[in-house]
Order: structure tokens, then sequence, then C-alpha cells
């Protein structure tokens, strides 16, 4: 009778191993586990030095025009590197367009922002940083503000040491790519693609699998699990107004094309399971009922309660570890740093 039980067990282990590798062959055809280094960054080299300055550039609220907000203020790291608001609120108050994305991992994204109009992290960290809603600031006033204290003098010196005059713009946003490039948060899903069968549940493979078959990974694919590629929000059925803000055309802002309106970039998932509120007008807050919406609008599919509670689970799986960032004490001020201002300039 032993021998029978070790027998069945080993057969039902092997069983399982074997339905484990199909569902990760299929797998691997749309998805790819985290770089387990930095990944390379095209056209900035990373550096230590690099990373270190990025970091307190991260953290530094003297950015902003008004000494109030920094990078950090909506891409906090300790709640899944976003705000979990609706839309973020800037300078003088005043509330966003948009949802603002995690910066987890954005440095695997094909474009920065809803509409893609920022190609990488260093276009990226200067948008805001000029927006009147969100820090309202200048390149001419950054690069005065940094150039007053020594301390970041000398911090832009050694991150880029053949430059003569390595304190500015360019190099705030360079510095800030450095860093966010080590933002990388490998979850449980990727420890299931690198060939750990007990990485994820029975529920989360269930998941997985109708997260294929379904055809979401035909948009949300790749390392990222979406973060690359346009499409019309809206394929199928185009949700409400409240959702799809008929004022907010997407990608059509920034090209000008008529088939680009409504279409935004496919949301990278990794870490969405802790980043609501979801799409870009952050008017969902349930991850559930963000998956009945993209089945129905993208899909044309209506998914019962059941296979919408095994897709969540596998979305679970995308939670990954963070990285551990310690809070930089920052330089300090002198007698020539430019003053804060909440002025909010009218066009």
């Amino acid at each position: 009778m032993r021998l029978i039980l070790t027998a069945l067990i080993a057969t039902t282990a092997l069983a399982g191993a074997a339905q484990a590798d199909v569902l990760r062959d299929k797998a691997l055809e749309y998805f790819a586990p985290l770089p387990s280094t930095v990944p390379a960054v095209k056209g900035n080299r990373i550096t230590p030095e690099k990373i270190e300055l990025g970091k307190a550039l991260f953290f530094d609220p003297r950015l902003s025009a008004s000494g109030v907000f920094s990078c950090y203020s909506c891409h906090n790291l300790t709640t899944g590197g976003d705000d979990n608001m609706e839309t973020s609120v800037g300078h003088g108050w005043q509330k966003g367009p948009r949802n603002s994305p995690t910066v987890l991992n954005a440095v695997l994204n094909e474009a920065q922002f809803w509409d893609g109009r920022a190609e990488d992290l260093k276009a990226q960290a200067k948008g805001p940083v000029q927006a009147g809603v969100e820090m309202a600031n200048t390149p001419e006033q950054v690069e005065r503000t940094l150039r007053s204290m020594p301390q970041y003098v000398e911090w832009f010196s050694g991150a880029f040491p053949d430059e003569a005059e390595p304190t500015n713009f360019d190099n705030m946003a360079m510095a800030i790519e450095a860093f966010e490039a080590t933002l990388i948060t490998p979850a449980p899903f990727d420890a299931f693609l690198n060939g750990d069968d007990e990485a994820l549940t029975a529920e989360q493979r269930a998941g997985l699998e109708l997260f294929i078959d379904k055809g979401c990974s035909t948009c949300h694919s790749g390392v990222n699990v979406g973060g690359h590629g346009y499409y019309p929000f809206g394929l199928i059925e185009k949700p409400g107004a409240d959702i799809l803000p008929e004022g907010d055309k997407g990608r059509f802002a920034v090209t000008a094309t008529v088939d680009d309106e409504y279409v935004f970039r496919a949301a990278p998932l990794r870490n969405v399971g802790v980043t609501a509120p979801y799409f870009h007008s952050g008017k969902v807050w349930d991850l559930k009922t963000a998956v009945t919406i993209m089945a129905e609008s993208q899909l044309g599919e209506t998914m019962t309660d059941e296979e919408v509670g095994h897709v969540v689970a596998f979305l679970d799986s995308l939670t990954g570890t963070m990285p551990t960032v310690t809070t930089p004490v920052l330089p300090p001020e002198t007698a020539s740093t430019p003053r804060p201002t909440a002025e909010v300039k009218v066009d």
C-alpha cells in the first residue's frame, strides 16, 4: 500500500510539473522575466554616481517652483510608485489631467506617459518639472537652484566628470533616469517564468491561462506586461464618458492624426494590484471592475465573476519586491538659492 501511495504521489507531482511546463512555454511566447541586473539605457551609461545624484534629485522638492513638489510626490516608492489619486495635484494645488503612472519598471516601457510623448525617462523627467499644473519651473531656474548649492555642484561633477559645466538641466534628467532604472521589482511571475513551478498558486495559473486565451496578452505582453504599443480605448465598445473623458483624445495630441483619437499606450501591468485607481482618468478604483471593463471594451467579452477573480489573482502575481531605497539627505540651500514662489501663471 505504501508503495502504491508513493507511486501515486510521484505521478501526481510529475503531472503537475508537466502542466506547469506547458503553461510556462505558452507564457514565454508573450512575456519575459525581468532582468536580474539594472538594464542598460540608450545614451546614458549608468554609474553609481549618477544613481546617487538621481536619487537626490528625485526626492528634492526644490526642482519645483514652489519648493513643495518633487518627483516623489506623484511617484511614491512606498505605495506602488504612483500617488494613488485619480489625477495628481501639483503647483498651486491644481489638479492634473491624467492619472500618474507608476515609475516602477518604467525604464522597460517603449515610451513614457499615457500618450507616449516622451521616448525615454530622460525626456519624461523634463516634462513635469516644466508643466504648469505640476512643478511649474523652468530649466534656467532649475539650473540656478542646483548651482547655488556646492554639494550638488560636486555631485554633478562626480557623475559627469568629462564635462566643463555638468550642473545643467539635461544632466538632471539623465541622473533621474539612471536612478529610476534601478527601480526594478521582481515578482512571483518572474520566478514562474524562470522555472519555479511553485511560484504561482493554482488560481494564479488559471488566471494566466485566461489572460492569454481571452486575448489580454495581445496588448499587455513583453517584460512589463504592457508598456508598448498604442490601442484605441474602446476598441469594441467605448466605456462611459466618466472613464473615457471626451476632451482627452490621447495620442492624437501628439501626432494630430485622426486615427490616434482616444488611442493610448497599453498600460504596463506590473504592480497593478497596488496602483489603483485605474485608467488614464483614474476613475476606477477596483481592479475587478477594471478587468471587467477592459474585457468588454477591448475584447467584446463578458467574463464571469470566477474568471475575473482568476485574472485578478494572476495580476496579483505581478506585484514585486521593491529595491531598498534610503531617503537621501539633500544639500543645504545657500543665500543665493532662488526662493520658492506659489504664483500660478495663467496663459
